[in-house]
């Protein structure tokens, strides 16, 4: 049996078309919110600034006193300098005029000198040099040769010297116990060539005072220089001697 309802009535061939229309009034109608509110916050910001403007004009002091002052202040200024009279001359006036003296001598001119102080330059006076940094070292009789070998040759004849002299005996009768005894013994070659100023240090006091009679039959010698000059050299001697059971 064929059915009698027309197809123009179906309404589910116009359901796309509804879809489709309601879309396009749903964004239609969100346009419309979003213009309406941004037209809002355009007009708050308007209001805004057209109220701090006029607050800061509200603010602006008023200058008018201040410009009464200014002038005021500029009519005080102390009026110019009056200029003094000027005194006219004529030509025919005679000026007195400065003379200046030269100071400036000619060959011909004798010069007159006054009496010359003299001065008297104080010589320096060097202390004792030590031994170990004399320029020129003292020199013992017969040593010959240069720095080095004068330096070494004094040292030998003193050694030489002190053991052939030194009282090796005495040590063995003040009872000492035992052993390598050691004297130092310093003293100073003047800036003549004599010793002087002999100091001695022992185990015992016969000890000193036998060290300091050997060094002081040292012979004379050529003394020590230091900067061309004669000067007193400090030597320190040690003696070493052993002490038998």
């Amino acid at each position: 049996m064929q059915s009698k309802k027309s197809t123009k009535s179906n309404l589910e061939n116009y359901s796309r078309l509804f879809m489709l229309l309601g879309l396009v009034l749903a964004l239609l109608l969100t346009y419309v919110a979003i213009e309406y509110k941004t037209m809002e916050d355009t007009d708050d910001q308007v209001m805004a600034y057209t109220t701090n403007m006029q607050d800061d004009e509200d603010d602006i002091p008023e200058t008018e006193q201040e410009i009464e002052e200014i002038k005021q202040e500029e009519q005080k200024v102390a009026p110019p300098p009056v200029l003094e009279e000027i005194e006219v001359v004529e030509d025919d006036e005679e000026i007195e005029e400065t003379v200046i003296e030269s100071t400036e001598t000619s060959e011909e001119e004798e010069v007159i000198i006054d009496e010359i102080e003299e001065i008297e330059i104080e010589e320096e006076v060097l202390e004792d040099v030590p031994f170990s940094i004399i320029e020129d070292v003292p020199v013992y009789p017969g040593c010959k040769g240069n720095k080095k070998q004068l330096k070494d040759c004094l040292s030998k004849n003193v050694q030489k010297f002190v053991s052939r002299k030194f009282n090796v005996d005495l040590a063995q009768d003040l009872g000492l116990t035992p052993g390598k005894k050691r004297i130092f013994v310093m003293f100073k070659i003047d800036k003549n060539g004599n010793i002087a100023g002999i100091q001695a240090r022992a185990p015992h006091k016969r000890l000193e005072a036998e060290a300091k009679r050997v060094v002081g039959l040292l012979p004379k010698m050529k003394p020590g220089r230091q900067r061309g000059r004669p000067v007193g050299v400090k030597y320190s001697l040690p003696i070493s001697f052993i002490v038998q059971d």
